[in-house]
């Protein structure tokens, strides 16, 4: 569909621009028009520059066709990029400009003096040949750059289709290194041009749909796009642009690693290093040697973990050699290959590169079958940066940068790459993934013990960051029920660097200094009851401190913020801490952390905040209105609403937000009824929450809220008017109510 629009567009311009040449120009003009870039490959997606070249003989009357060239185009609304010069002038710029250079590989004659056209692209093309060494060096630089900076197609939530790595520009670059030295993809022409085709079609619709040009899938319009490619759904789609981009990436890291290797070995002599019995290190390329034994069904795993730890690349020809010849490593795995994966797993970040190439070649599901149904499997929210595979990747490769830390560092590996292992298939992904593991395990030679450690990570991964960012950590049931599913000190250390390595790798917004303090926290006190000692041991600084009590006992309003942190102290009444919340909310702040305590008719509220852009608190500003809402003189609803609308219309929403959903906890707390709230993000919604709260008569003693990309997750500990516990199921249903209707109509 892409390259047969692209062709017709191209096609239909072709004819207007001639036609319009024709009426300004006379035959013996000695004049020009040349289409370059992508107008010249006839790639034109929607939205899509067009360049154009006026060229001209050096005594040419140019200035009156050129003007008069452009203007129709500009009329027409078509965004333009072109040049007039002689022959000499743009050979000269291509000779300084790479971009220049390459725009004119592939330019093409549309009007006026075709031996002028054609005596352009063979001059651009000789100059590329001769000036080869250098120029393929400078491409290879710029795209190494490139990708630096749009990161990858494959494996990201929203790839930049053009200039991501293994995007179209790729392909791009890999046609211009061929110019350079023809034959060299050959071999690869028809993997190039199937992927190619798929990411073309995608950048095709989205101009389409989006009417400007923006190379950059977002989520938003996924569904909008795969519709209109016939694919099922958007998880199709981005699974078929995952598998195309991996395929282009993967011919274009091989040409460009040949050609450095290549120049690099004309200015010096090879070194070749024998790792072992037929695996060989070539300065930067690791291959299998020709008496190797390809039967030996842990020769990928020795390639593999010799290319990681020289930090080099693996040979194509020796994995297409793995590929037909290795056989499956089987059930029970043999000696040493849980060792071999483990070694490789702890090399860290150059894992990735080796693991993906096995894979490249279905060589890791002959290791690991289970691996198959995650292979390029899109993770369509906003939380997850990377399709499951690489997810899993990233994961053991941040388990091992901190690995030092426990005991057992194969199985805290081992558990980063599996953790997630069931979202690859149907259900719950944790129950799938324990099953699933529960075979691995086994077959990896692993004693029960370990296997039951290994059980143990994938069915608790998400223990430590729920417990540690959703519940009240001075609370001693919280630390029992952690202790109680956990089972063990050595599961729990696990747990603890599986979560933080987990975490990273999911994205940005998923571990924080905060994260990061909670779930330490929760851990040591964690040990700490497994270990025999006793909850009442956890003593750091009580809530409320002898200061609180000492501003509750003055019974004057106190506003104050300091760093990230502000102490209310203000007459207790039914909804006071909405009041604060909503005035965080005008302000850009996310509530992270609440304590709140209440004696004497004087509430004390301490909340912990972070802003949602990058920027200094200025508290003095806040602390005035929160002062006005106390004194119910801002009109806090009015104003909250109005900037909730504002906030909509400048932020992208998921293309599929959660449903709301509030769960009842009558078992984790002592003291109080814990009420978590899941739910599409939205500018105030903490302050509606807490409004609808006081409506209800609960007594809010806490809180702790979590954004998750475009989601929340928000607990609130709550109390009846008596202090109590709220058990009655019909009271439990109208609350449920109330707090869904809020979510689903904050009107």
């Amino acid at each position: 569909m892409g390259v047969e629009f692209c062709r017709r567009y191209a096609d239909a311009l072709d004819e207007w621009l001639a036609a319009i040449y024709d009426e300004l120009a006379t035959p013996d003009a000695h004049l020009s028009l040349v289409a370059t870039g992508g107008y010249g490959r006839a790639e034109l997606s929607p939205e899509s520059d067009l360049d154009l070249l006026l060229l001209h003989e050096p005594h040419a009357e140019v200035g009156e066709v050129a003007e008069a060239l452009w203007y129709p185009i500009w009329d027409a609304g078509l965004k333009l990029g072109h040049g007039v010069r002689t022959l000499t002038e743009t050979l000269d710029l291509a000779r300084a400009d790479l971009e220049t250079a390459t725009s004119l590989l592939e330019a093409r004659h549309l009007a006026g003096d075709a031996s002028l056209t054609a005596t352009l692209v063979r001059s651009a093309r000789e100059d590329w040949r001769d000036r080869a060494d250098y120029r393929l060096v400078e491409v290879a630089e710029s795209v190494a750059q490139r990708h630096e900076k749009a990161g990858e197609v494959a494996f990201l939530l929203e790839p930049d289709l053009k200039l991501g790595r293994g995007g179209m520009r790729d392909d791009h670059a890999l046609r211009w290194a061929e110019f350079a030295e023809p034959g060299l993809l050959e071999v690869s022409a028809e993997t190039l041009q199937s992927g190619y085709e798929v990411l073309l079609a995608a950048r095709v619709e989205l101009h389409r749909l989006s009417g400007r040009r923006n190379d950059v899938l977002r989520l938003e319009v996924q569904d909008e796009v795969a519709d209109a490619l016939n694919y099922r759904d958007a998880d199709e789609m981005m699974s078929a642009i995952a598998s195309a981009a991996r395929s282009i990436a993967w011919v274009s890291d091989s040409t460009w690693h040949q050609v450095r290797r290549d120049r690099k070995h004309r200015r010096r002599s090879r070194t070749s290093k024998v790792e072992r019995d037929g695996v060989v290190t070539d300065d930067s390329t690791v291959r299998v040697a020709a008496n190797a034994n390809l039967s030996d069904p842990l020769l990928p795993l020795h390639v593999a973990l010799a290319a990681a730890r020289a930090k080099a690349f693996i040979d194509h020809e020796s994995l297409q050699r793995l590929r037909e010849y290795t056989p499956p490593i089987g059930d029970p795995w043999p000696d040493g290959a849980r060792e071999l994966l483990v070694a490789l797993l702890l090399t860290g970040r150059p894992a990735i590169d080796a693991i993906e190439a096995l894979d490249q070649m279905d060589l890791f599901v002959q290791i690991l079958p289970e691996w198959e149904p995650c292979r390029a499997r899109p993770q369509r929210n906003a939380y997850h940066r990377f399709t499951v595979d690489r997810h899993l990747l990233e994961t053991a490769a941040e388990a091992a940068e901190i690995s030092a830390r426990v005991v057992r560092k194969d199985l805290l590996v081992l558990g980063a790459l599996l953790h997630d292992i069931g979202k690859g298939y149907p259900g719950d992904h944790t129950e799938v993934g324990v099953e699933l593991v529960s075979s691995i395990a086994p077959r990896m030679g692993l004693d029960d013990d370990d296997c039951a450690t290994l059980v143990a990570l994938v069915q608790h991964h998400l223990l430590l960051p729920d417990a540690a960012t959703r519940r009240d950590l001075d609370d001693d049931g919280t630390i029992e029920a952690v202790a109680q599913q956990a089972g063990s000190e050595q599961t729990v250390v696990l747990l603890g660097a599986l979560t933080e390595a987990d975490s990273i790798a999911t994205g940005p917004s998923a571990w924080s200094s905060w994260k990061a303090g909670l779930v330490s926290k929760l851990v040591d006190r964690t040990i700490h009851l497994l270990g025999g000692g006793v909850a009442s041991d956890f003593v750091d600084s009580p809530f409320p401190s002898d200061e609180h009590r000492l501003m509750l006992a003055e019974g004057r309003t106190v506003i104050r913020g300091v760093a990230d942190e502000l102490t209310v102290v203000a007459a207790d009444w039914p909804g006071v801490f909405s009041r604060v919340a909503g005035v965080l909310a005008l302000n850009g702040l996310n509530v992270l952390e609440a304590n709140i305590f209440s004696e004497s008719g004087m509430a004390l509220e301490v909340l912990r905040v972070e802003p949602i852009v990058d920027r200094a608190i200025e508290w003095d500003g806040i602390a005035d209105q929160i002062e006005l809402a106390l004194q119910r003189r801002l009109a806090l609803t009015a104003r909250v609403a109005e900037r909730t609308r504002t906030y909509r219309r400048s932020t992208a929403l998921t293309a599929h937000p959660v449903e709301p959903e509030v769960t009842v906890d009558n078992r984790t707390s002592s003291h109080s009824t814990v009420l978590e709230v899941v739910g599409p993000d939205d500018l105030g919604v903490l302050y509606r929450l807490t409004r609808m709260m006081a409506e209800m008569g609960l007594d809010l003693v806490g809180a702790r809220v979590q954004t998750l990309g475009h989601d929340v997750v928000d607990s609130f500990y709550v109390r009846d008017r008596n202090g109590a516990k709220i058990v009655d199921p019909d009271h439990l249903k109208e609350i449920e109510r109330a707090l869904l209707s809020t979510m689903t109509d904050p009107t």
